[in-house]
């Protein structure tokens, strides 16, 4: 600590030897500045207040159905935005400004000036904003402020009639794009279902959900067939006990009833009925049941014939013993039920094996039907939500153009200034006294600098390395120690002197400006 006092009272001993310098600096710097600040040009400062009013009625009455944009954001979007080139160039035009310009040069300092003087400041968080230009026209400053409130007004209509038009064709844009993928993917899928419909479930089932159902159905069809199967044996076990009785020939073979065969023919054909209902010629429990009815039909013919030739013309409807009948009757359907469940299992064990021999396949064919669905699925739902959106969005172009972004109102009128704003000559004056201050103590530090002396043998020891013996002291000298208090006087009086005038410009300046 030591050391730097004595380092810093070192500095401002060599700096006082040459306080005159930097006086004289001082006082050169300070007159330049006081004319230099004198002959600055006024300019003059227009500015005009306005509120935008954002709240409107209609607004809370449509929450939910439109869109409801930020309006005080974009209004201070709007705020910094304004003063953009183009806006600049109409503003050019609209104050008159380019009947002033003449070359391509000019035009460009103009432009490059006004976009450094333009000013539009948020006055609080209330949407009021003042706009302002400095000019050293008062009336030129004037038309300015009023184009760039024109255009301030005309900007937030434009812009958000520009937004909502973009937004509206963004949005027809995107709907026809998820159009044509909605359409593409019912087609891919349309396409799918075709190539592999005999392999996809009409239910909609996977392939374990098929391969059990089939399963299930066939294991139904065989219990059906035993159980079938079982009463066909037990009612023939029971026809063994029964005796025929034969009567008189009759005369056309055609007529003959033979009852066991009657009666499963009359089945089979009731049961073809109720196929006929639900398949087609082709199906194969049609084919079946149609092949049983020919095969029926021919063995009721041999009956005939071998009754014919076994009974010496004794033969005929069986129809003696009514329990035999009964039971030749119900023996001819259950054998006819038979067949039917015979045909079905084979059916479901040729569907079963089909399922099986497509193991491998199916898998596959869901794995891509689930893809396809899921793409679908994923576009009909953009689509729709896009569509939403594009009648929320009609509904708001229509309630913006009832009440619009907001309501501008004029608070203040662009003013005609009778009194420069600027510069502050007062403040610059004294800003520019306190640089020429600096700038004498700069440069009488500079040259003690240039010109050092030792002000004690401890430093000249420090400097040179050389062990200092003595010093030699300068003795008193009356006249000397007058002549240094006069100069002290002096320069004590210059540096007054110098705040004085520096006062007395200022206080003038200000007059001047005022």
């Amino acid at each position: 600590m030591e050391d730097l006092l004595r380092q810093g009272l070192g500095l401002l001993r060599g700096m006082w030897r040459f306080r005159w310098w930097g006086l004289a600096l001082t006082w050169l710097a300070g007159a330049l500045a006081a004319v230099v600040i004198y002959t600055m040009p006024d300019r003059y400062e227009s500015s005009t207040r306005v509120y935008v009013d954002t709240q409107s009625v209609l607004r809370p009455l449509m929450s939910g159905l439109a869109v409801q944009p930020n309006l005080d954001q974009q209004i201070a979007i709007l705020s910094r935005t304004l003063i953009t080139r183009p806006n600049v160039e109409k503003l050019i035009t609209m104050a008159d400004l380019d009947l002033e310009v003449n070359t391509p040069a000019e035009r460009e300092r103009l432009i490059a000036e006004l976009t450094r003087g333009l000013e539009v400041r948020a006055a609080g968080r209330d949407n009021l904003f003042t706009l302002a230009f400095q000019d050293g026209d008062p009336q030129r400053a004037q038309r300015v402020v009023q184009a760039l409130l024109s255009l301030f007004v005309e900007s937030g209509l434009v812009s958000k009639r520009q937004d909502t038009d973009a937004a509206r064709r963004f949005i027809e844009e995107q709907i026809r794009n998820y159009e044509g993928k909605l359409t593409e993917a019912e087609n891919r899928l349309k396409e799918f279902r075709l190539r592999n419909m005999a392999l996809l479930d009409a239910g909609g089932r996977d392939y374990v959900s098929q391969l059990g159902g089939v399963r299930a159905q066939l294991d139904q069809a065989r219990l059906e067939l035993r159980e079938a199967v079982n009463s066909r044996d037990s009612l023939q076990r029971q026809l063994q006990g029964e005796e025929p009785i034969l009567l008189p020939q009759t005369p056309n073979a055609s007529g003959v009833s033979i009852p066991e065969i009657d009666g499963r023919i009359d089945a089979m054909r009731k049961n073809l009925d109720g196929l006929l209902q639900r398949f087609t010629e082709s199906h194969p429990d049609v084919i079946g049941t149609r092949r049983v009815i020919e095969d029926l039909e021919a063995q009721k013919l041999k009956e005939v014939e071998l009754r014919r030739q076994a009974g010496g013309g004794q033969f005929g409807s069986v129809h003696g013993n009514p329990v035999y009948q009964q039971l030749r009757l119900v023996l001819s359907e259950t054998e006819a039920r038979v067949a039917s469940l015979q045909a079905r299992v084979g059916e479901y064990e040729g569907r079963l094996e089909q399922l099986r021999a497509s193991a491998e396949l199916l898998p596959k064919i869901e794995a891509e039907m689930t893809q396809l669905n899921r793409d679908y699925e994923i576009h009909k739902r953009n689509y729709e939500s896009l569509v939403q959106r594009r009648e929320s969005a009609n509904i708001s172009v229509q309630m913006d153009a009832q009440s619009g972004i907001g309501e501008f109102r004029v608070i203040d009128p662009p003013s005609l200034p009778t009194k420069p704003a600027a510069p502050n000559r007062a403040l610059l004056m004294l800003g520019a006294s306190l640089a020429a201050l600096g700038a004498g103590a700069a440069l009488a530090f500079l040259i003690s600098q240039l010109r050092p002396t030792f002000s004690d043998g401890r430093v000249l020891r420090e400097v040179t390395g050389i062990p200092v013996l003595g010093s030699v002291s300068l003795l008193g000298d009356p006249r000397r120690e007058a002549r240094e208090r006069r100069g002290r006087y002096a320069f004590a009086g210059g540096v007054a002197g110098y705040a004085g005038a520096v006062a007395m410009v200022t206080v003038m300046l200000n007059m001047l400006q005022g």
